[in-house]
This record gives C-alpha cells, sequence and structure tokens, in this order.
C-alpha cells in the first residue's frame, strides 16, 4: 500500500519495508504492529508521566539505558515506539549501527491515552509478551485515579503482579528493587484536565 508520508493514517495495511522507508516523523507517533500502522499524538498528562518515568529509571538504574519516545524498536517485522522503555547492560535489544534498536528491551513502560489503550492492553501486551519482554508496566491515566498495572514474563507468559496506586510500592525483578507508584504517578488521584 501507498501512504502519503505527509498524512499517515492509523490503521493503514503496509509492508514493514514500507513502514520503514516513510521519513522521521517527529510530530507524530508511528508503529507498525502485524502489518497495520498507528498514529497518535500524546496528551499533556501522558508527557508529563513519561517523564517521571525516564527519571526514576535514569536514578535507580544508571547501568543501563532509559530511552524515551520516539524510538523505534524492531521486534521481527514489527517496529515500536513504547513510551519508555529500558536496557540492562546484557540485554536481548541492542543498540544498530543506524541508532535504532533490535530486539526486546528489559522493561517497556505505556503510558495509555483514549488512541492506544487498546493497542497497548492487546497488540503490544502480545507483541512484547511474544518477544520476551521481561517487565511490562501499563501506567493508567484515564481512570478517576492512575495506577500502574505490572506484569511479568515468566517462561513467555506474562503474569500480573497487580495494580498499585500512588501511595503503593511495587516489585520489579528487571530492576532488582521495589519501586514507589508515585514516583511515576506524582501524588494526585489523577489530573483529568490536565
Amino acid at each position: 500500500m501507498v501512504v502519503n508520508p505527509a498524512n499517515p493514517q492509523t490503521g493503514q495495511r503496509l509492508t514493514a519495508e514500507a513502514f520503514r522507508a516513510l521519513p522521521e516523523n517527529n510530530a507524530v507517533v508511528m508503529q507498525h504492529i502485524d502489518g497495520v500502522m498507528y498514529v497518535d499524538s500524546p496528551v499533556y498528562a501522558h508527557q508529563e508521566i513519561l517523564l517521571r518515568a525516564a527519571i526514576l529509571l535514569n536514578a535507580i538504574a544508571p547501568h543501563g539505558r532509559t530511552v524515551i519516545a520516539p524510538m523505534d524498536v524492531y521486534l521481527d517485522e514489527d517496529t515500536c515506539q513504547p513510551d519508555v522503555f529500558w536496557v540492562g547492560s546484557e540485554s536481548a535489544c541492542q543498540l544498530r549501527p543506524d541508532g535504532k534498536w533490535q530486539g526486546p528491551p528489559d522493561l517497556i513502560i505505556e503510558i495509555l491515552s483514549p488512541s492506544t489503550a487498546v493497542v497497548d492492553r492487546r497488540l503490544k501486551f502480545d507483541l512484547y509478551e511474544r518477544q520476551g519482554v521481561a517487565e511490562y508496566w501499563l501506567v493508567d491515566i484515564l481512570a478517576d485515579a492512575y495506577f500502574v498495572e505490572v506484569y511479568a514474563n515468566r517462561d513467555g507468559v506474562y503474569e500480573r503482579v497487580g495494580v498499585f496506586l500512588s501511595g503503593d510500592m511495587f516489585p520489579s525483578t528487571v530492576l532488582g528493587q521495589p519501586i514507589a507508584a508515585a514516583r511515576i504517578l506524582g501524588d494526585q488521584a489523577g489530573a483529568q484536565s490536565a
């Protein structure tokens, strides 16, 4: 399928080669999962959580690399742009000579928005599980109270560790320590107007 690079459309089917030939676009996030292109532009609350998550990872896990969107990660024929991902020193995810990442990161954080919640909870969940991403954190800013939903990959299957509010701590096997959810969520119950 031919795609107008100036006006990418969510739901268009195209090959991995055609998707990767599109010009770089920093105005919107473009991803290619199961042969379909997804396009989104985040809201402020999304970006605020993204920044907090990246600062947290940099502070507690300096022995790895913290990367934020937009940054392509190639997982076989799929190209995704996780909101935040972390790669340890012995990771299967490697930085390629062209500056893109290849293989499953150790930890991926996706921040749900109305236009991406289904993709993050279903398509990306299945993709990350299948590719062996060790931990997957879904940050829900759509509910009345923000929360982090944590999954750990055990023998190729995601097991739900739990759902954690701002006052909670949750375990991270990948990072090797408990995480204060407030360091990602902030201390508000959910700033829907933000």
